[in-house]
């Protein structure tokens, strides 16, 4: 549930338990204008970034691959918006098609591997932000 502070045109979220809300910006975003293509490798666009979520577009093409990636405290979903990739978890490895995702808990290694001719777009999104991502201020 979102409401408006009146008067500011601000846009709060409500925390768990009832307690007062937050300022939270509405600013979409359009994923397909952050889709890119580099034949040098893969390509990476910020979607969001919080003191408490990151968010980036990974775009690969022909046998680009991205990792391993990880963080010791993060936990990270896996989403592909289009084409097929392979993710490894770890030791294990899956296929995943177009508008399937995957968990990747805190302190295991990822890595993602386009797998197919056509290419791949992948949603990655962690929390708290990995070391090093989190906007400060």
């Amino acid at each position: 549930m979102r409401s408006f502070r009146e008067g500011t045109g601000e846009v709060y979220a409500p925390r768990v338990g009832g307690g007062p809300g937050y300022p939270c910006p509405m600013e979409p975003v359009d994923l397909k204008d952050l889709v890119a293509f580099e034949d040098d490798g893969p390509t990476h666009r910020t979607v969001a970034e919080t003191e408490r979520l990151w968010s980036e577009l990974v775009c690969l093409q022909g046998p680009q691959s991205v990792g391993p990636i990880g963080d010791e405290d993060s936990d990270a979903l896996c989403v592909v918006v289009a084409g097929r990739v392979v993710a490894q978890v770890d030791r294990s490895r899956t296929r995943l098609s177009q508008w399937q995702t995957l968990a990747v808990p805190a302190g295991s290694s990822l890595t993602l591997t386009n797998a197919s001719e056509e290419p791949s777009v992948v949603l990655l999104v962690a929390a708290p932000p990995p070391v090093g991502r989190a906007v400060e201020g």
